[in-house]
């Protein structure tokens, strides 16, 4: 259980990454045919007059709440810590939070589908392992 939480924590990590490097080449989303979506945040979020004016606190966001907390789940299952399960788990659900926000944003879509699937992978899976330690140590 643990190569695949190793895998997707790398692999949405990655993914935040990538996603935030992407909104600081071209923070007006041009480039990438992305700036129907800073108009709907726009539309749809608050203080968007001070946050939406490009993707850059997008970005900036992105990986505060989903890159850095994977890396650390995934640094911590690399080191057996006691404590992994319980990362996999907080990630998992913010991935899953993250997603219903886009999801309210933007609306479905094949990526964030995937996504929310993928957090949801997580979350499942550290409660498996959590309930064998558990059921283990009884």
């Amino acid at each position: 259980m643990t190569i695949l939480q190793k895998i997707l924590t790398l692999f949405v990590a990655i993914g935040a990454v990538a996603g935030a490097t992407m909104m600081w080449s071209d923070p007006t989303g041009a480039k990438w045919g992305m700036e129907p979506l800073l108009e709907m945040l726009r539309t749809k979020m608050p203080w968007s007059d001070i946050f939406f004016r490009d993707f850059i606190p997008s970005s900036i966001v992105l990986l505060l709440l989903n890159g850095a907390p994977q890396f650390t789940a995934a640094y911590l299952l690399f080191r057996k810590s006691g404590l992994a399960q319980y990362a996999v788990l907080a990630c998992g659900i913010i991935l899953m939070l993250w997603i219903v926000l886009e999801w309210w944003v933007f609306g479905f879509n094949a990526l964030s589908n995937i996504f929310f699937v993928l957090g949801l992978l997580e979350a499942l899976s550290a409660v498996v392992v959590l309930k064998k330690a558990i059921t283990h140590s009884n």
